[in-house]
């Protein structure tokens, strides 16, 4: 009987899973796919010359995360990898906004569109490095960070620290307008805060938009070399190294409750999983509380409280197999990983408007991902291995573009919307549509079939809007990784602080496990007593006092 039984094979179950090893536990991890990775995974699947990722690419979270880098994943084969330029934003006209990897190469873009927006933005970057330790250490520890947050006001002072949250919780429309003259730095942070579900006029959306450029221009967005699997197969390899188990193919059906304590974990072909200490759940929270957990085991109130959780936007993505480079008309896109395409902020208001109203959107804001030119090995030299993916309604009542797209997504939906998407590239890169090799169409609903964490392709586990965010995360009153059932633990982006790959559900949850201070079981105490991690002749396990 291992100590924890760990739900899911994401990159927020591995981690906790190696949390727990670290501290001399031994630890199961069951995943339902036939491969451990979550949304980190890579295939060949859009042809064989071309590695594609088929989820998430760039990992800027992962880059800041002090989760990860305690795990020292380079000793396992991690390699990191970044483009010349972080990330672009082209116009139309040729004009485009260019986060380098040195503030002075993004300060000059900016400059081109408004003379002094440079030095605005050095300004902006200037709060970020002077609070960057301890905002870090908010963002990825449990809700809420006292002390990170006390050593922030102390470097701000009450006044200081008014300005700072007004801001953060500006819609990016605004935070955009107050401090800069031009465009480019506002393209920079709306397109920033469109990487969650947060429209131009959300309120928050303008810390989340200055959050994501800063993260870029500290740490890039650098990705996995060899393909974004890659953080997985490392972790994975931590993990065996200490004695863990990753049984994929076996889907979690029931967690069996036992006078309120979390005690097994059975699976769909009728396995039985004991857990002696702890349940980690990478899961969304309505799988969780909807379908794991039994409704008598739970609050009546959390049941009442969940009916008004809230997913964030549905995902429809594009892998293509380019014959050569993106032929873009802006100069500046050329050499970025990451290119966001849509023709002024104006443009994302639209596009975000049409979302809220349920509408497919006619000319839809694309993240466009150049993978080869942000790692060689991706597809042969002269070629280009990229993505685009867009938002879509959860549930879509109309199609703005009038091609009927109903969110169905039958096959000829699908081909539909892919061709839109590609026409919003050609857009920005004429001739782009002469260069595909081969794509791969990955609607909704086939993301969801590929990781049902990803519910209808919702990419961050619930809306990052504020009413669903800190202790209302995942429902009023939580904020935290315990859940109401003792020895279960919420590790997935459900839980603070949410999506991204940067580990920091696993770490939270496996600590708070470790925090109980359960009784050690049999099988535990002769580990502590032999000084072994599962592994016979291993090495003296360190029992680290858990945070």
């Amino acid at each position: 009987m291992p100590d924890a039984v760990v739900i899911g094979a994401g990159p927020n179950g591995l981690v906790g899973a190696n949390v727990l090893a670290d501290a001399g536990w031994s630890v199961t991890v069951l995943e339902e796919q036939p491969e451990a990775g979550g949304a980190v995974r890579h295939d060949r699947g859009v042809h064989p010359d071309f590695v594609s990722d088929l989820f998430s690419s760039f990992y800027p979270l992962a880059a800041a995360s002090p989760v990860l880098k305690q795990l020292r994943l380079h000793e396992y084969g991690l390699r990191w990898s970044h483009a010349p330029k972080v990330l672009a934003h082209p116009l139309a006209d040729g004009r485009c906004a260019v986060l380098g990897r040195r503030p002075d190469t993004t300060a000059a873009s900016l400059d081109a569109f408004a003379a002094g927006d440079g030095a605005s933005w050095r300004r902006l970057h200037d709060v970020w490095e002077g609070l960057r330790p301890d905002l870090l250490d908010a963002l990825f520890t449990p809700f809420p960070p006292v002390r990170a947050t006390a050593r922030m006001a102390r470097r701000l002072k009450p006044a200081g620290a008014l300005r700072l949250a007004r801001s953060l919780v500006l819609p990016v429309r605004r935070l955009g307008e107050e401090e800069f003259a031009g465009e480019g730095g506002r393209l920079l942070l709306a397109g920033n805060a469109l990487h969650a579900d947060l429209a131009p006029e959300a309120a928050g959306s303008g810390g989340f938009g200055w959050l994501m450029s800063m993260l870029g221009q500290t740490y890039g967005f650098p990705v996995p070399v060899g393909g974004s699997g890659e953080l997985i197969k490392a972790l994975v390899a931590r993990f065996a190294a200490r004695g863990g188990s990753v049984r994929c193919g076996h889907r979690a059906e029931r967690i069996v409750v036992r006078d309120g304590r979390a005690v097994a974990v059975r699976t769909s072909d009728g396995d039985t999983v004991r857990a002696a200490r702890a349940v980690l759940a990478d899961v969304s929270v309505p799988a969780l509380y909807g379908e794991l957990v039994e409704a008598e085991h739970l609050p009546g109130q959390l049941l009442t409280d969940l009916r008004r959780f809230q997913w964030d936007f549905a995902t429809f993505k594009v892998d293509w197999a380019l014959d050569g480079p993106v032929p873009w008309q802006a100069e500046g896109a050329v050499g970025a990983g990451t290119v966001h395409l849509a023709d002024g902020v104006d443009e994302l208001t639209r596009f975000a408007a049409q979302l809220a109203m349920h509408q497919v959107p006619d000319r839809p804001f694309l993240l466009f991902g150049q993978m080869t030119t942000s790692d060689a090995t991706r597809s042969p030299r002269g070629t280009e291995s990229a993505w685009a993916y867009t938002h879509v309604p959860q549930e879509i009542h109309a199609d703005a573009g009038d091609e009927g797209i109903s969110g169905a997504w039958r096959p000829g939906e699908q081909e539909a919307m892919a061709d839109r998407v590609e026409r919003q590239v050609d857009r920005f890169a004429p001739g782009f549509r002469a260069l595909v090799r081969a794509r791969r169409v990955l609607a909704p609903t086939t993301l969801e079939s590929l990781d049902r964490n990803l519910h209808g392709g919702a990419l961050n586990g619930g809306t990052t809007a504020l009413h669903q965010q800190l202790v209302f995360r995942p429902a009023p009153g939580t904020g935290r990784p315990e859940t109401p059932v003792a020895g279960l633990f919420l590790a997935s982006a459900g839980a603070h602080p949410g999506g991204g790959v940067h580990g920091a559900p696993g770490a939270n949850a496996a600590r708070a496990a470790l925090r109980r201070r359960l009784p050690v079981p049999l099988a535990g105490a002769q580990r502590l007593l032999t000084g072994r991690r599962g592994r016979p002749g291993g090495p003296p396990a360190p029992v680290r006092p858990p945070r």
